[in-house]
């Protein structure tokens, strides 16, 4: 990634050329089944005939039945789609040119426009301190460049409230009535007692938490006598990290907190997404596929509660 250019239309035109268009490429067009799933029921189960898409077999069902069984679907066509964005003040650290910040308008530029180009509809949240901003969910390019400019027209803001990630996504929920397929985005670095709103939001909607981080957080070198601020507070200490046992503790510390983090949103059962300050966004997208392939295959075994009964199986 590279720093942002200052115009909207500028950052999303580059996008545009050089991110989405070689997605294009690699992914065929085929947008449609990266988002399958968000806004799907499942109807019914039918034994297969030779026009069906063997797409649709599901497998489980077949192996108990030793016949052939598609899954037919009531499908909402239109995705619509929430981004939770936190723009706290650690959001604003790289310690490089680029900040999580600009990854997160980055990996938001693609994803609602990808959305959007396609008669899906995506909404913001912004975060910080407390949910200010709310921009409702519309389709179309000018919707991207409005949202763009009102991220990119925000000022850094070093003295907000310590980040309260639980207060953010209790607002979301009230906020976000009709299912949706719901991105949040932030760095995690927040007061405890996230976890819990967070799952009880992810049995609403279809849930993708976006984790931003730079690799000076998880490992300090040795820089000599450097001034540390705590991003969050604004508190400074001068340390020596020519000191090898202060480096080690950092590691050890950030390292714990790692741990913490990926616990919690694992019990919490959110796919994660981690993007680094230094991540090639298109590597990020693709990754985001292979996540949205693997909860498909996760979803493929449970049945609706008629045809549990009517197929005499249990689901796991």
């Amino acid at each position: 990634m590279s720093p942002l250019p200052h115009n909207p239309e500028a950052v999303l035109r580059r996008l545009e050329w050089t991110v989405i268009r070689r997605l294009d490429g690699l992914l065929h067009g085929n947008y449609r089944s990266l988002f399958r799933g968000f806004g799907l029921d499942l109807a019914d189960l039918r034994e297969y005939q030779v026009h069906d898409d063997v797409r649709h077999i599901d497998w489980n069902v077949t192996a108990r039945m030793q016949t052939p069984y598609v899954r037919e679907y009531n499908e909402d066509r239109e995705v619509t789609a929430w981004f939770l964005l936190d723009l706290s003040p650690s959001i604003d650290f790289g310690s490089t040119e680029v900040k999580k910040r600009t990854v997160l308008i980055e990996f938001l530029g693609v994803l609602s426009r990808l959305l959007t180009r396609y008669g899906n509809r995506a909404g913001v949240l912004l975060y910080g301190g407390g949910v200010d901003t709310v921009i409702h969910p519309r389709s179309g390019r000018q919707h991207v460049l409005h949202i763009l400019s009102r991220l990119m027209d925000r000022p850094e803001m070093p003295n907000a409230p310590a980040t309260d990630l639980s207060d953010f996504i209790n607002t979301a929920r009230q906020v976000i009535k009709r299912r949706s397929l719901v991105f949040l985005i932030s760095d995690f670095i927040s007061t405890p007692g996230w976890a819990k709103p967070l799952s009880l939001m992810a049995q609403r909607h279809e849930l993708v938490a976006v984790r931003l981080y730079d690799a000076l957080e998880m490992d300090l070198p040795d820089l000599g006598l450097i001034t540390m601020q705590d991003a969050e507070t604004s508190e400074q200490i001068f340390v020596d990290t020519h000191d090898k046992g202060f480096r080690k503790r950092f590691t050890a510390i950030a390292q714990a907190r790692e741990t913490e983090l990926r616990d919690a949103l694992a019990r919490a059962g959110v796919d994660t997404l981690e993007l680094s300050t230094t991540d090639d966004l298109i590597d990020a997208i693709l990754r985001f596929v292979d996540l949205r392939k693997r909860r498909s295959q996760r979803a493929g075994g449970g049945l609706p509660k008629h045809l549990e009964a009517s197929l005499d199986v249990s689901v796991a």
